[in-house]
């Protein structure tokens, strides 16, 4: 991996070169850990110093239980061949230790005479799982193991469960798209953000063709850099174009807040109804007069909104269907993923949405797990949606309100964008 600096101010670049992966650690670094920890530079992580003492002084009190021994490195976790997982925490004063962990059903873990908490899973199917200890009721990440899920409000620990080459979110060797980081100063949310932009394999800046654009948002408590992070989107994206299966395309990651007071509040800034409201209506506006004219100059994407596409996650899945089906001259492919905070009364939220809309809308995709809290909202907008005469496309799924669902979402709909046969 190859990282270099662009000429133009408060941009990077990262390109990655074709990887020899011979271990997880690799993978990591490879996967997860191009996008540099720069806290100051953000609006999402620089406004949240707190939370980030708070994590801090978690890891301390569990180095303090481990004590002296701790300098003894801990293999944590450990993927078996058959795909158990074993997570260990050296706590020896500790009284309870748990672990949570997407797909583990047991959470005890057990103290041996060394002061070592452990746990083995039963098999886990291939994939990427967010995890965390709870030591003694006090929640904190596994601190043997640098892959994180990084959040606003609750970091987790993450394990691979490698897979075959056909999951999508797996590394193989065929090229590589490039990830761009962009900042700027958002007049509109009065603070310093940036977003992310992924070019494809074969872009160059300045000649050659131009290329559609999809819009891929966060949900809550996220932040710019989830859907690299934790989505693997620039991974899916480039398996997807090396098989065929997708159009090349440019995909723009931006940080999903209109105001950060919605973050700042925690999960109680969700239930404040004029937090919420301004946080929307205001993404909004950075998205469409701050974030998209910097890419149309930045960048060779086809100004048309046959070219264009937006998406996101729980409430970037919201996000998309305020922005995209209220801006239809704007987006002609939208998908939205657990939407989450969208309202009920839709017909104050898409007032102009008719079946009229059928003629400018190329695709509108919209899928929930059926084991996801949000499972009811998002199978009753669909029914809105058929009420009004508006064609899209419905797709409940197994699963929960996680990333595991998210990236197969990715993966299913990013195919179907800038296929003019697509209705």
């Amino acid at each position: 991996m190859k990282t270099k600096i662009l000429s133009q101010p408060h941009s990077e670049v990262f390109e990655t070169r074709r990887p020899v992966l011979n271990s997880d650690r690799e993978f990591r670094r490879f996967h997860f850990l191009r996008i540099p920890a720069c806290a100051e530079a953000t609006a999402g992580r620089s406004a949240f110093g707190v939370s980030g003492i708070l994590g801090a002084a978690l890891l301390v009190t569990v180095l303090g239980l481990a004590g002296p021994a701790f300098a003894q490195r801990l293999v944590s976790p450990e993927v078996q061949s058959d795909g158990r997982v074993s997570f260990r925490l050296k706590a020896p004063e500790a009284k309870d230790v748990l672990v949570h962990c997407e797909g583990v059903k047991a959470s005890q873990m057990q103290k041996d005479d060394q002061g070592v908490w452990s746990l083995t899973s039963e098999p886990l199917e291939p994939d990427i799982y967010a995890y965390s200890f709870a030591v003694d009721g006090v929640r904190c990440i596994d601190p043997g193991n640098p892959l994180l899920k990084y959040n606003l409000l609750n970091t987790d620990s993450q394990v691979r469960v490698p897979g075959p080459a056909s999951l999508p979110w797996e590394v193989n060797e065929v090229p590589h798209g490039q990830l761009h980081r962009h900042l700027y100063h958002s007049a509109l949310a009065a603070d310093d953000r940036d977003f992310y932009v992924y070019t494809p394999p074969g872009y160059e800046p300045g000649v050659g063709k131009r290329y559609p654009v999809l819009y891929l948002l966060h949900g809550y408590s996220d932040d710019a850099t989830a859907w690299v992070g934790v989505g693997c989107a620039n991974i899916i994206l480039d398996n997807l174009i090396a098989r065929k299966q997708a159009k090349p395309m440019i995909i723009v990651m931006p940080l999903g807040y209109g105001t950060m007071e919605v973050v700042r509040a925690g999960w109680g800034g969700v239930r404040r109804g004029d937090v919420w409201q301004e946080n929307m209506d205001k993404f909004r506006q950075t998205l469409l007069d701050e974030v998209m004219p910097q890419v149309e100059k930045a960048y060779r994407v086809l100004p048309t909104a046959k070219a264009r596409a937006i998406a996101g996650l729980s409430m970037g899945g919201s996000e998309s269907l305020l922005v995209g089906l209220n801006a239809l001259d704007r987006f002609a492919w939208i998908g939205a993923f657990s939407s989450g905070g969208l309202g009920t009364n839709l017909a104050a939220q898409f007032p102009a949405l008719d079946e009229k809309a059928n003629t400018q809308l190329r695709l509108l995709w919209i899928g929930c797990g059926e084991q996801d809290g949000l499972f009811p909202t998002n199978q009753k907008l669909s029914e809105w949606l058929k009420s009004k005469g508006i064609r899209h496309t419905w797709v409940p799924a197994p699963g929960q309100h996680s990333f595991r669902l998210w990236r197969r979402f990715l993966a299913q709909s990013a195919p179907l964008l800038f296929q003019e046969a697509s209705k």
